[in-house]
């Protein structure tokens, strides 16, 4: 009995243990629960923000999306403002640079005849001091005259006295009359002196008139040479020009339009860059194939040239403002004129006759463009090729 009483006592027991430990666990999932729904809570209101965040992003992106557009197309606007204005800035160097073509071919006839203006003004110079010194002997021979003249008026006078107080005296007659035939001598020879500075006179004004003449046809002579001067030259002009043109014509179409190779006035022009590194004068294998192509047609040209006009191509090299100083190069003059030397020597291995060549150099006192940029100075260190003639 009491081992039952015993057993139904600890099954009693057991229930409410039971109970706690379902409480426990209840409470723990409502805890749990709990603690889910506030997590719930919380990312509901963090997920809410960010998609109001990402809206305000959304828009913001929109927002810049339209000034992105606009940039591009003001950006689109502004390159095609720069395009055209490079073109017309292109079109004005070009034109800069064939006036100063055409400028500096006048100012070198000008200068031309300008000497031989000189030469004749000289010779016309030593004349006039000529004629000015005859004039000076003539005016002193004319006071001559009028001082043998008015001796001669004075001898007359003095006759005419004479003759008079020999009337009055008769005594007197005989010494009177040889005092006048003595007057009469005097007379006479003063008369030959007088014709004589006369015809020395008249001599003098023929001497002027012819020397005047003279004058008068060396400036008629002048006038005709200057003329003469002016239609040799525009023949010889006419003859290269036309020469020129074509060569520079083949030129183009043979090189195309390369960048750093172009027309300026009478001149085709490499850029430095095109055929030597920077601070060499070697040709490089590029520089050799684009001289290769133009003596190629400067012999096709040069077969049509007739031989009376003596035409020689003429290489200028040029650099730009910033000295070189190095033992192969002590200064810009050496660099551009060896450069221009290297190109002779390429052209003269090309099968050009080196009695057509001339090779110059300039150093960076020839510049295309006065300014100091980088721009400018690329444009200055150049090759010039100029057909002309000797």
């Amino acid at each position: 009995m009491a081992l039952g009483r015993r057993r139904r006592i600890q099954q009693d027991n057991i229930w409410p243990g039971f109970v706690d430990a379902l409480a426990t666990l209840l409470m723990v999932i409502i805890f749990l629960l709990m603690i889910f729904v506030l997590a719930q809570v919380f990312l509901s209101e963090t997920l809410s923000g960010s998609e109001n965040k990402l809206d305000k992003l959304n828009t913001q992106m929109s927002e810049l999306s339209e000034l992105l557009n606009l940039e591009r197309k003001a950006n689109e606007d502004l390159r095609d403002n720069m395009s055209s204005l490079s073109s017309e800035l292109q079109a004005s160097v070009r034109l800069r640079d064939d006036l100063s073509g055409k400028l500096e071919t006048l100012e070198k006839d000008n200068q031309q005849i300008n000497e031989k203006l000189a030469d004749a003004y000289k010779t016309i110079e030593a004349d006039r001091e000529t004629i000015e010194l005859k004039l000076a002997e003539l005016a002193k021979m004319s006071a001559d005259v009028q001082a043998l003249e008015a001796l001669r008026d004075q001898l007359k006078k003095e006759i005419q006295q004479q003759a008079k107080s020999l009337e009055a005296k008769d005594g007197k007659l005989i010494e009177e009359r040889e005092l006048a035939e003595s007057a009469r001598a005097q007379n006479a020879l003063m008369n030959q002196q007088l014709a004589a500075l006369r015809q020395q006179l008249a001599a003098i004004e023929e001497a002027l008139e012819a020397s005047e003449a003279l004058n008068a046809d060396q400036k008629t002579q002048i006038r005709s040479l200057g003329k003469r001067l002016n239609a040799a030259l525009a023949t010889k002009v006419q003859e290269l020009s036309k020469y020129r043109s074509e060569f520079f014509g083949e030129l183009r179409k043979v090189l195309g339009n390369q960048a750093g190779i172009r027309i300026v006035g009478d001149r085709f022009v490499f850029q430095s860059e095109v055929l030597f590194k920077s601070g060499e004068a070697t040709l490089g294998a590029a520089g050799q194939e684009q001289l290769h192509h133009l003596a190629a047609t400067l012999k096709e040209i040069a077969s049509r040239i007739p031989s009376k006009v003596d035409w020689i191509l003429r290489v200028d090299g040029h650099t730009d403002d910033i000295p070189i100083s190095t033992a192969k190069f002590p200064s810009n003059w050496e660099l551009s004129t060896q450069r221009a030397i290297s190109v002779v020597k390429e052209l003269i291995k090309e099968g050009i006759a080196p009695q057509r060549l001339a090779a110059t150099g300039f150093g960076e006192f020839q510049p295309l463009d006065a300014k100091k940029d980088e721009i400018a100075r690329r444009r200055n260190r150049r090759i010039e090729l100029k057909l002309t003639q000797r």
